[in-house]
């Protein structure tokens, strides 16, 4: 097979393994997307991250593609319908950054619940305040995850350690509650939830969280993001922290992210997100949830495992 790689650098792993397994691997991560439409004919097998959009075109264009090995979680920048109708596999590897995803969702949920940032920003200007920073702890809590695959699983299975209830509503699945966490309906966890952690992917689930479904919680809760900033609507988060509905909110994904997720220009945003800023309630991070270097060897090596065994049993 002939794999071309046309994103950011990846890990080696994945490249020596596939070429110690015998396929050529081609470097294209600096390649215009003309002149990957030009070569693509040529290979076999497509490795991205989130750089180009495989649309149509660039689909037709790979008249020899056997699949598409995205490198990392979400998969809205990719015509799946389309690589389905033209046979083309799709993989992604979430496994790789279930554990690091994880734990940032719970050192997010720690941040807030202790004001751990703007206590920090307090005493580096001099200020000595501890009542205002008086915390909760997560122990006492109910915890309510949205989504139950890899990244909702792994952060149950840590939030156990801090004996808080957990509870959890998956649209996409039956019968998967666990030791973890407790399956339960969206509306048990609207009635329920003290806090909240979204882990769900995009593809159907634009502004998920809005002013209806915030409206719907019986108390005022904490929340926190680490899926796609596209599944919430900023400006209905915003007027939900203004009201004291929503407690506090931790974002390490934004809704006013390029495709990419390499850029973002914090002055030329809309006044939700300057509102979000200046907050002391609210805890940004930049799109690093999954990044660590145990995540990135994880992604290589799910990824090769995915791409070998569906060769093998071609």
């Amino acid at each position: 097979m002939k794999i071309i790689f046309v994103d950011r650098d990846a890990h080696p792993f994945l490249r020596e393994a596939l070429a110690g397994a015998g396929h050529t691997v081609d470097d294209h991560q600096g390649t215009p997307r003309e002149e990957i439409l030009n070569i693509l004919p040529h290979y076999d097998g497509l490795m991205v991250r989130s750089r180009l959009k495989i649309d149509r075109e660039l689909l037709d264009a790979g008249t020899s593609l056997k699949f598409v090995a995205r490198w990392g979680v979400g998969t809205e920048h990719i015509d799946l319908d389309y690589a389905a109708a033209r046979g083309i596999r799709v993989f992604n590897s979430p496994e790789g950054s279930k554990h690091t995803v994880a734990e940032h969702t719970v050192g997010m949920a720690l941040m807030l619940l202790n004001h751990l940032g703007r206590a920090d920003r307090e005493v580096r200007a001099g200020q000595w305040i501890r009542g205002g920073n008086r915390g909760r702890e997560l122990g006492h809590l109910t915890v309510g995850l949205i989504g139950y695959g890899n990244m909702g699983q792994m952060t149950a299975r840590r939030l156990s350690g801090f004996g808080c209830r957990v509870i959890t509503h998956d649209k996409y699945r039956e019968n998967y509650g666990d030791e973890y966490a407790r399956e339960v309906s969206l509306e048990e966890l609207q009635q329920r939830a003290d806090l909240v952690s979204l882990h769900i992917f995009y593809e159907g689930n634009h502004h998920y969280v809005n002013r209806e479904w915030i409206d719907a919680f019986a108390k005022p809760f904490y929340l926190i993001n680490t899926a796609r900033g596209l599944i919430l609507n900023t400006e209905d988060l915003v007027a939900a922290m203004q009201s004291g509905k929503i407690l506090g909110a931790a974002l390490d994904v934004i809704e006013y992210e390029e495709q990419s997720f390499v850029h973002l220009d914090p002055e030329n945003l809309p006044g939700p997100f300057h509102y979000l800023r200046e907050a002391d309630n609210t805890v940004l991070t930049p799109h690093i949830a999954g990044w660590s270097d145990e995540a990135e060897e994880g992604h290589a090596r799910t990824l090769f495992k995915k791409i070998m065994h569906y060769l093998e049993s071609r």
